[in-house]
């Protein structure tokens, strides 16, 4: 009976990931909504990453086309380099994507900066920030994903006129470019950086924004932000793995968190399909409306927490 209940526990936990990855409205910020109010409290930053697999299972079927085209023109672009073939000006779109993934990844290692006067470093806050103490976190950080999207949103929504594009190389349509900037990498990097730290900031919705802010269609920026996102989640995987705690490991652990994987996967790659329909045909509001009511609801419930002491729980 343990079992069955932990095996649930960790396939709902899988699907509140699989839907909220993808969608803005950040997993993060719902899987310690979805953890505080059941009382969960083993598997910590562990299961989340193992449910991050799962997505990102749903990210390589989903995008498989485009991921094979980017390693082929990875290794075809490290063969100019190295005979001197390689020119800036003329990389293809492909190649243009691999060097702005690059550049959009770089913004990461100031995650692992000592913060001045303590002995942790800038990616522990995200551990800590996880703690329920901190759960008033989470709802000031979707108010601030809602505003994002908002803005996102307002400037994706103005008329089309001469900036309309059909790219022929990526067949992408609607406002904007196609094509990232080194400063455009940048921005969108150092938001993944802050959405990988505040829990409730929604890392798809927010470098979705950016990038919106910085004049890329929506489209091309959904598909960078998705694909940005591989080696941060196995990276990050990577370095949990290496120091999860034995105790975790049981049989029954293992069993509960490959269901979960399994219903985060499956999940994960519906939610893809949904979030590019709504960004194509310009739903986007729901989302901007949703993150800041549950915003409102998670800082009222914290703020209650906080002044009378009692902790809230759905069972």
């Amino acid at each position: 009976m343990e079992l069955l209940f932990k095996i649930i526990q960790d396939v709902v936990l899988g699907i509140v990931q699989g839907v909220t990855e993808f969608l803005p409205v950040s997993s993060s910020g719902h899987l310690n909504i979805a953890k505080h109010l059941m009382g969960v409290e083993d598997g910590g930053i562990f299961l989340d990453v193992m449910l991050h697999i799962g997505t990102l299972a749903a990210v390589f079927i989903f995008y498989r086309k485009l991921i094979w085209r980017l390693i082929k023109a990875f290794f075809s672009l490290i063969k100019d380099i190295f005979t001197g073939k390689f020119k800036w000006s003329k990389m293809d779109g492909d190649r243009n994507l691999i060097v702005m993934l690059v550049i959009g990844l770089i913004p990461l290692f100031l995650l692992f900066a000592p913060i001045p006067g303590t002995d942790m470093k800038v990616k522990d806050l995200a551990d800590m920030f996880a703690e329920g103490k901190y759960f008033i976190v989470v709802g000031l950080s979707l108010l601030v994903t809602s505003a994002l999207l908002f803005i996102g949103n307002k400037l994706n929504s103005r008329p089309v006129g001469k900036h309309y594009i059909k790219d022929a190389e990526s067949n992408y349509t609607g406002n904007g470019r196609t094509r990232y900037t080194v400063v455009d990498a940048i921005c969108v990097g150092l938001t993944q950086c802050f959405a990988a730290i505040f829990p409730g900031l929604s890392r798809s919705g927010s470098t979705l924004s950016i990038g919106e802010m910085r004049g890329i269609n929506k489209q091309a920026a959904l598909d960078y932000t998705f694909i940005l996102g591989i080696p941060s989640i196995i990276a990050a995987a990577a370095l949990e793995v290496k120091d999860v705690e034995s105790s975790i490991l049981t049989t029954d652990n293992i069993i509960a968190v490959v269901c979960g994987v399994i219903a985060a996967a499956v999940v994960g790659y519906f939610s893809i399909v949904l979030f590019k329909w709504l960004l194509k045909t310009d739903k986007m509001i729901v989302f901007v409306i949703y993150t800041a009511v549950v915003g409102l609801i998670i800082t009222a419930i914290s703020v209650y927490e906080l002044t009378s002491g009692n902790i809230v729980r759905l069972f």
